[in-house]
Order: C-alpha cells, then structure tokens, then sequence
C-alpha cells in the first residue's frame, strides 16, 4: 500500500529527500537506532527489568532528531517527512497487533482492567489491551490522511508528518497511563516525558511552517 501511495501522490515528496542525498537516509537510520534501543532499554531500566529493550516512540524521536540536525547543517528547510506518513502508520497499526499476540514477552501489555474487553495475556490477569487501543486510533488517522492526500489538502500536504507525530504522541502520551511502567516524575514515565517532546515539536514546526 506505502508503494501505492508513494506512486499514487509522493512522488514529489519523495524527490526532496533524493536531492538531499544519502547521508539523510543514514542520519535518519542512526538516529531511529540510537532512539529505539537507547529509549526502550532505559525504560525497562527504570520498571526494574533486566535486558535490552525497543521502542517505537523512541526510535521515531531519535529520527527526528538526527534529520532535523542533518537539515539544519545541510540548510534544508521545511518538512520531508510527508512521504513516511502512511508507512509509519500502517507499521503501528498492523505491528501493535504483532506486540497483541506476543503476550507477556512484548513487555507492551496494560495495566489490570475490568472493562468488558480486557485481555489476559497468560498470567491469568486482565489487562488494557493497549496495544489495539494504538493500532485502532493509527488506523482511523490512516483513513484520514488518505483521504487529505488523495484531495492534495494544502495543510496535510505541507504538514502532514508533523501531524502525524502530534496524532501519534498524543494518543501514546494518553495510553502510557495504562501501562505499569516505571515512572520518571510523579506519575510521568520515560515514553511521557518523550512524547511531550514530540507534541512540543511539531506544533512548534507547524507554527514556524505559518510564519516562514
């Protein structure tokens, strides 16, 4: 489908990350790596678990991060994140159903629950089923970028990755309440604290995108 897309309306998109070369593709690939397992491990880190850990919302910071830095040195101005959008959405959506049916190990399950939906992922306890609570809402933001890419909505087409992340972090930023995470400050775990980030930078981006 991300294919389909890509030919159906990204391609122009597609060309301002070829004309900023290669090294784009290795800073966004460090940055997502360093991210990912730095985030995820310190995480476990902090609930008391031993091991190497992977998050998706800190990979996605750790990206930002290093493109954003490979912008500012190269000069590259505005967003060349629009042709990502449906991958990353679609890989939440379709890959939370993965960290679903993974169970226990995933170390992704929610807090006990006695909603009528809650799930026991084999220890014999109830649990948020976050990880469909995400893939739903990343799902019907799909539809709706498709949509606005499909009718080139101006706003999308020039902010649609920045509302991704705002979208994304939001919604991650509310279910990480209902995982049993250790937590940083008050009741604010690490994935809190990251997503803060992530809301803070992509309305800063779309105001500057207003204003420049």
């Amino acid at each position: 489908m991300t294919l389909f897309v890509y030919n159906w309306r990204l391609r122009e998109a597609g060309q301002r990350i070829d004309s900023a070369g290669p090294l784009y593709g290795v800073a966004l690939l460090a940055g997502a790596a360093i991210g990912g397992f730095g985030a995820g491990t310190l995480n476990l880190h902090l609930s008391g678990e031993p091991g190497i850990g992977r998050s998706i919302v800190g990979a996605l910071a750790g990206a930002i991060a290093a493109v954003e830095i490979f912008k500012r040195v190269r000069g590259i101005s505005g967003s060349t994140g629009l042709i990502f959008v449906p991958a990353f959405a679609t890989s939440v959506m379709v890959g939370r159903w993965g960290c679903y049916f993974a169970g226990l190990e995933d170390e992704t399950f929610g807090t006990p629950s006695t909603l009528p939906w809650a799930h026991d992922f084999g220890d014999g306890v109830l649990r948020h089923p976050v990880q469909l609570y995400e893939s739903f809402t990343m799902a019907a933001f799909l539809m709706v970028a498709l949509v606005l890419i499909g009718r080139r909505n101006d706003f999308f087409m020039r902010n649609g990755f920045y509302l991704l992340v705002l979208v994304y972090a939001g919604q991650r930023c509310v279910w990480e309440f209902l995982k049993p995470y250790g937590t940083v400050v008050g009741p604010f775990n690490l994935f809190h604290l990251i997503c803060a980030g992530l809301v803070i930078y992509s309305i800063a981006m779309m105001a500057e995108g207003r204003t420049s």
